[in-house]
């Protein structure tokens, strides 16, 4: 069960949803028609140990009658990915060189994407989570300035920014990748007065969240749980998140304090690659929000 000052490492609760999005990567990138590559997504599930590694080999199946790992939130994965990976190439040609990557979780896009010389790159999450890929990645080479910053975003994270080199006066590219629906609704709208507070002109921000709850019947927690279990997991899914009742939806409060918003649709980013998207996995994506919101200059 969540609790608001609660803390994990990369096995345990919200933590495992990190190595969780990893192996979805590491799935996508193996694939021969893969629409993008990651290639430190595997290095770093295989570095979790061997429970997680099995799912990701496919010889633990999440949802057998979808497909091998997570059905259409798998889907929903590869499209934000694509999606957020855009957002970055677009906001580096728009001549943005300072990047926040808020929860950071085992995002490799510090190493794996291509950035101007003097981008720098900050990624803020759990002390443990910032720890363990630091080991998993310490013979790799960022491509950009990487600066980390171990801190919980329920505490004052941009007091932290600010002494680790952050310069509000510049423009900034903000992610918030699956994150909000792990923070409570008074926490999600500070985060998101923090960013307006700290963006200058001409910055932009992307996130994701689900609006409305999944529907998941009975038998198909029933067998998620099994294949978590067979693979050593232990993690509570249900009580990772915090409702989305009465929760504010960040389009729209980005657009009434001025900055312009823009959707994006994960079925039709994947169509748009040529990957076919099932019926089934439309009812889910429908419940998914891709935002970029920018600052126009004042």
């Amino acid at each position: 069960m969540r609790t608001d000052n609660d803390s994990w490492d990369i096995t345990e609760s919200v933590g495992v949803t990190a190595v969780g999005v990893a192996a979805a990567r590491a799935v996508e990138s193996a694939r021969p028609d893969a629409l993008f590559h990651d290639p430190y997504a595997a290095k770093l599930v295989e570095a979790v140990g061997d429970g997680w590694s099995r799912i990701m080999r496919g010889e633990v199946q999440i949802d057998p009658e979808r497909n091998r790992l997570y059905g259409p939130m798998g889907g929903m994965m590869t499209a934000r990915t694509l999606y957020f990976d855009e957002y970055f190439r677009a906001a580096v040609a728009d001549g943005i060189r300072q990047v926040v990557i808020l929860a950071s979780g085992l995002d490799a896009r510090a190493y794996r994407l291509e950035w101007p010389a003097g981008t720098v790159v900050f990624e803020l999450d759990q002390p443990k989570v910032l720890e363990f890929k630091a080991g998993a990645l310490a013979d790799d080479t960022p491509a950009a300035e990487r600066r980390t910053i171990a801190i919980d975003l329920r505490q004052d994270w941009p007091a932290a920014l600010r002494e680790n080199g952050f310069d509000p006066s510049r423009p900034t590219a903000w992610l918030a990748e699956g994150l909000l629906r792990y923070l409570p609704h008074d926490a999600q709208d500070r985060l998101c007065e923090n960013i307006v507070e700290l963006s200058a002109p001409g910055s932009r921000v992307a996130l994701n969240i689900g609006m409305g709850e999944r529907q998941m019947n009975s038998e198909s927690r029933e067998a998620r749980a099994k294949a978590l279990a067979e693979a050593g997991i232990r993690l509570d899914v249900e009580n990772l998140f915090y409702s989305s009742e009465g929760r504010t939806d960040p389009r729209g409060w980005f657009a009434e304090r001025g900055w312009t918003v823009s959707s994006g649709d994960a079925a039709n980013i994947l169509t748009e690659h040529g990957r076919e998207v099932s019926e089934t996995a439309h009812t889910d994506f429908d419940r998914m929000v891709l935002m970029t919101a920018i600052r126009q200059g004042d």
